[in-house]
């Protein structure tokens, strides 16, 4: 079993920089996957309201024999909750599905900035987070303007944002605000468009240098950016692969390569948090 460093957030709570993304893991089968997984070392479970899947998440965290108290357990808020009431529902509804006592961290889905609801769910989740309903609070695709509104506006920044983050779309200036404000920066996609990866000379040349595979590469390039990682996959061989970056490192010129890669047209879906909405 690999031991997973970890980092603390500034309200102190401590997480393993690498965790296992659950999209699309349901029923027996994802129960099965997530329990492989934390066996492997995995100690982050990234769930959502919207990923319909916060009961195999939980029932997986009951079956384990790893106590709950050493397991990081990740939900979200959905766009079509905002709303101060319905987001303090939802949350009781997500520990409801999960069967979970509380969460460790909640996170705001989407800003949802044409319906403008996002502080309201933010104060929303302030309050949970009084109730015991959630250890840490933070957010998802919060661009820096939506993040200063909520600390004009609540005094309270999110411990976290989690981002569209890979070699295609670096979020370099997002990052850098997230480190001045101390706000963790966390990776979802974090392979990105897996084919374009797979086919780039230089991440091949890395990864031959090191006896890596390209994933591995990548994840360690999240790593070293200080960028907490949360890959999907369902298969335990891949699960292990991905969280066995820890026995070497990339040099700085290795880096700005991968660095390198972005482009300004590189989210995979076009998602852009001034102006998409989730719901």
């Amino acid at each position: 079993m690999i031991d997973i460093p970890k980092i603390t957030l500034h309200d102190g709570l401590e997480i393993p920089t690498v965790g296992l993304g659950t999209y699309n893991l349901k029923g027996e089968d994802g129960v099965t996957s997530i329990l492989q997984a934390i066996d492997a070392g995995y100690r982050l479970l990234d769930t959502a309201y919207n990923y319909e899947n916060e009961g195999t998440v939980g029932e997986a965290v009951r079956r384990t024999g790893v106590p709950r108290r050493d397991l990081i357990v990740t939900s979200k808020l959905p766009g079509r909750y905002h709303a101060y009431d319905d987001a303090l529902i939802t949350v009781q509804e997500s520990l409801f599905r999960a069967r979970l006592e509380y969460y460790d961290l909640y996170l705001i889905h989407w800003p949802n900035p044409i319906t403008d609801k996002y502080v309201e769910a933010w104060e929303a989740l302030i309050e949970a987070k009084k109730r015991g309903y959630v250890r840490s609070i933070g957010v998802c695709n919060f661009l820096p303007e939506h993040l200063e509104r909520l600390r004009q506006e609540t005094g309270v920044l999110p411990v976290m944002n989690q981002i569209e983050l890979h070699p295609a779309f670096n979020q370099e200036a997002q990052r850098k605000w997230h480190v001045a404000n101390g706000v963790q920066t966390q990776s979802w996609s974090p392979l990105g468009r897996m084919a374009y990866i797979l086919e780039d000379d230089n991440l091949q040349l890395i990864a031959s240098h090191h006896g890596k595979s390209i994933a591995q590469i990548v994840l360690r390039w999240h790593y070293q950016l200080g960028s907490v990682i949360i890959p999907k996959s369902a298969r335990l061989e891949r699960q292990q692969e991905n969280i066995d970056i820890f026995d070497f490192a990339l040099s700085e010129d290795e880096m700005a390569v991968i660095s390198r890669m972005t482009r300004p047209d590189g989210r995979q879906k076009g998602q852009d948090p001034a102006e998409y909405e989730e719901f």
